[in-house]
């Protein structure tokens, strides 16, 4: 199938088949792909928590108001970003590009001054909701690589944020939860996803300039 076909099918499952494991092959092709993200400026400023151990995720499934695709799903994804992003965390990203790019790390002074640059010029409130934005588009990469590969990945915002940080020791950490996306199979009892895709025109939806 082609991609368009792909996103034809995925769904926004509410009821997993349990008994339906993802393989180590395929998680890792997702991480892979969420890894591979477009991010502002590179940072990378959130993390993803993969959540598998059943007890914490009958804990983070009370906090996530009872639903049941937290605990049914063959793995959880929890989005966090970053709570510091200072001057330390731009000058690190350097050094990265540096070793990675195997080059002399003086010949990024441009870039580093613009990374600095951006972070010092906005307040923290202001750094958190750039970061959340951004684990909202690795989410985007998730949920289209989850499609590609036929494995379904549900968004969900319905959950106590507080509480996931607390229940996953996110503070302690320098992060806190964005958004979260149940991972797996669906079930055959699941009637979303057997519903047609319901979407606006493209007339409606696309102004052309």
């Amino acid at each position: 199938m082609s991609l368009i076909e792909k996103l034809q099918w995925r769904a926004a499952v509410k009821q997993f088949d349990s008994s339906k494991k993802i393989s180590a092959e395929q998680l890792d092709n997702l991480l892979s792909a969420v890894q591979l993200a477009p991010t502002s400026l590179g940072l990378q400023s959130f993390k993803v928590i993969l959540v598998q151990d059943a007890e914490t995720r009958e804990k983070l499934r009370a906090a996530g108001y009872n639903q049941a695709q937290i605990t049914d799903s063959a793995a959880l994804f929890v989005f966090a970003s970053l709570t510091n992003l200072d001057e330390q965390f731009g000058k690190s990203f350097i050094d990265l590009v540096a070793s990675v790019r195997n080059i002399d790390r003086a010949s990024l002074e441009g870039y580093e001054q613009m990374v600095l640059g951006t972070l010092s010029s906005r307040t923290e409130e202001q750094k958190l909701e750039w970061s959340h934005k951004q684990a909202y588009i690795a989410l985007g990469v998730l949920l289209s690589a989850a499609a590609d590969s036929g494995i379904d990945a549900a968004p969900m915002e319905g959950f106590d944020a507080a509480k996931f940080d607390e229940i996953l020791g996110l503070k302690e950490k320098g992060l806190t939860t964005t958004v979260i996306a149940a991972v797996g199979f669906r079930s055959e009892d699941d009637q979303y996803s057997k519903m047609t895709k319901v979407r606006r025109s493209k007339e409606e939806l696309f102004l052309h300039v």
